[in-house]
């Protein structure tokens, strides 16, 4: 009891100040009293001291163990916000010592804000990561077509939430916002161009569109499909239209220069042509350069060709009559220029092919249109030596008829009209004095016209050269016969005057004489003479024309009788007396009109 009594004995003196001491002093008192046994009373407080040692190493161990939470819980917070401050991106908090000092409890109190700030910071940026990365898988999604898909869970690495990788993100999202718009103004594009070429062409462009992808459709209240796959459609789909837009305009102006050409063949009226002057309108323009809405449309083509069909059935009704039309202006055009005229056998030959349908259309009336216009350059080309021909064929009209007037012997008399034959006859002589040089202006002008086109200028299928030759020699033999007769004649007329004064007046013509033998004769031999020349004219001709081939052979065989009948008559030489009885006739080879 006695190393007992010492610890109860201090414990007592504590315990007195206390209610544990005041309870064991009951506890003596009540012992004392009872009278309990020493051994009772050492066990109990034996037991005492046991339990409250029990409760001692209880409590210490409860103190121990909150001092290791609490060291933990330092350390931890330490931990965490050192982490924090890393996945931050941040060194230190402001306001925040940077030495501990104090107890754990006040250590842990002067952390806990620090932490808590930084724990807000964190869940503030990784919300914003989270908005962005949001916003990136969206965007991304939209882009690749997968916008319908639902957005996978958001997956943020909060080890790396410093401000450098959120603006790196930011700058991702920036970048997708643009493509994004960028795709969107390029479908935006696409639908505006479709929408433009189906108006052109007639089509309902919501079809089109939709066809592409349903979310391109505004009515549908989706968002729109921006992907790589629907931008390829949409360009496939654009050029598609660009190519049939090009192809109906390619068609239209096809039909459309038909449908002129036809016009053209069939003198159509303005008022059956304006119909289709829409179609006329387009010949002109380029794929680029149409853009009125409808004018493109399949039902303009589908008409244009039945017009274009039905034309060509015409046509082909009406060409015998158009072919004939334009060979009548073939032959026109040659007759007024004097040149040779296409043979009937080979027209009527054509005319047949076109009954059998063995000859093209077209190319028979491009034929015929090369012809014609063929004929009026050849036409154009003889304009100004067939305006010369004309005047010496006219003067030589004048001629013939002057040489009949001077042969008239009653010219001079007094008669209704004579004083206009005398004005003619004055016209004449001088028309006839101006002949030689407007017939070497002829053959000047045709010599070049045929060293320049290398070919023989032809007259009526005749040579104007030779015409031209043949007369001067005709005229110069002409010339030459006047002369040798001017001495007969003055005695033939001396004679007349002196029968006229000793004979009764009869009227011209009642009676006649032959001409003497020599003159009869003269006039044969004269025209036995220029027949010979003719023949060897017309022989050097074939020899020396510019075209001295089989061309100038024809020419020599066809030419000689024609170059007399069309070219030369022989007018008459008659000399009337009162008392002759009968009258001579002399011919003489001499130019005149065709």
């Amino acid at each position: 009891m006695g190393s007992f009594q010492t610890p109860i004995g201090m414990r007592s003196s504590t315990l007195l100040e206390t209610s544990c001491g005041f309870l064991l002093q009951e506890l003596q008192i009540i012992w004392d009293e009872v009278g309990e046994d020493k051994f009772e009373k050492e066990k109990v407080l034996l037991d005492l001291e046991q339990e409250c040692l029990e409760v001692y190493r209880r409590k210490v161990d409860r103190a121990n163990i909150s001092r290791a939470r609490l060291h933990q819980e330092l350390a931890e917070a330490e931990a965490e916000f050192t982490h924090l401050l890393l996945s931050l991106g941040e060194r230190s908090l402001p306001g925040r010592p940077e030495k501990r000092a104090g107890t754990l409890k006040e250590q842990l109190d002067s952390i806990t804000p620090a932490l808590r700030e930084m724990r807000l910071r964190k869940e503030e940026r990784l919300n914003q990561f989270r908005a962005v990365q949001g916003q990136i898988q969206k965007i991304s999604a939209e882009i690749a077509g997968n916008s319908d898909n639902e957005a996978s869970t958001i997956v943020v690495n909060e080890n790396d939430l410093s401000l450098k990788r959120l603006e790196e993100y930011q700058n991702e999202l920036q970048r997708l916002y643009n493509e994004k718009n960028e795709r969107l103004q390029q479908v935006e594009k696409y639908i505006d161009i479709i929408h433009s070429l189906s108006t052109i062409l007639g089509k309902d462009s919501s079809a089109i569109i939709m066809e592409v992808h349903p979310s391109l459709n505004d009515l549908c209240g989706i968002t729109k499909n921006i992907s790589d796959t629907i931008l390829d459609k949409l360009n496939i789909t654009v050029e598609s239209l660009f190519e049939e837009k090009q192809n109906r305009l390619d068609k239209l102006h096809h039909l459309g220069k038909a449908l002129s050409n036809l016009w053209n063949l069939m003198d159509t009226p303005y008022s059956e042509r304006q119909s289709f002057s829409h179609v006329i309108n387009l010949l002109s323009l380029s794929s680029a350069e149409v853009t009125d809405p409808g004018s493109l449309t399949l039902e303009i083509v589908q008409q244009t060709e039945a017009e274009v069909k039905r034309l060509d059935q015409l046509k082909a009704s009406k060409m015998k009559e158009l072919f004939q039309k334009k060979q009548e202006e073939l032959e026109l055009i040659c007759k007024k220029s004097h040149v040779e005229i296409p043979s009937r056998e080979e027209m009527n030959n054509i005319i047949n092919l076109i009954n059998s349908g063995e000859i093209d259309h077209s190319d028979l009336l491009l034929s015929m249109d090369e012809q014609i216009s063929r004929a009026k350059e050849e036409a154009s080309s003889r304009k100004a030596i067939m305006e010369k021909v004309e005047k010496w064929m006219l003067a030589r009209d004048e001629e013939r008829w002057l040489e009949e007037y001077s042969m008239d012997e009653n010219r001079y008399s007094v008669s209704r009209g004579a004083h206009k034959n005398l004005r003619r006859a004055e016209r004449a002589r001088i028309m006839v004095s101006r002949m030689p040089a407007l017939v070497d202006l002829l053959i000047k002008m045709t010599r070049s016209w045929e060293e320049e086109r290398n070919k023989v200028f032809l007259y009526d299928q005749v040579p104007l050269m030779a015409i031209l030759e043949e007369y001067n020699i005709l005229r110069q033999e002409k010339e030459e016969d006047a002369k040798r007769q001017q001495p007969w004649e003055k005695k033939r007329i001396q004679r007349q005057v002196v029968e006229r004064d000793n004979t009764y007046v009869s009227r011209p013509g009642t009676s006649s004489r032959r001409l003497p033998s020599r003159s009869l004769n003269g006039a044969l031999d004269s025209s036995v003479s220029l027949n010979r020349r003719l023949s060897m004219g017309m022989q050097q001709l074939g020899s020396n024309s510019i075209n001295s081939g089989n061309h100038s052979m024809s020419f020599i065989k066809d030419g000689r009788n024609a170059l007399r009948k069309k070219i030369f008559i022989e007018p008459v030489f008659t000399s009337h007396t009162r008392d002759e009885a009968s009258s001579a006739v002399s011919t003489h080879s001499a130019p005149f009109s065709p």
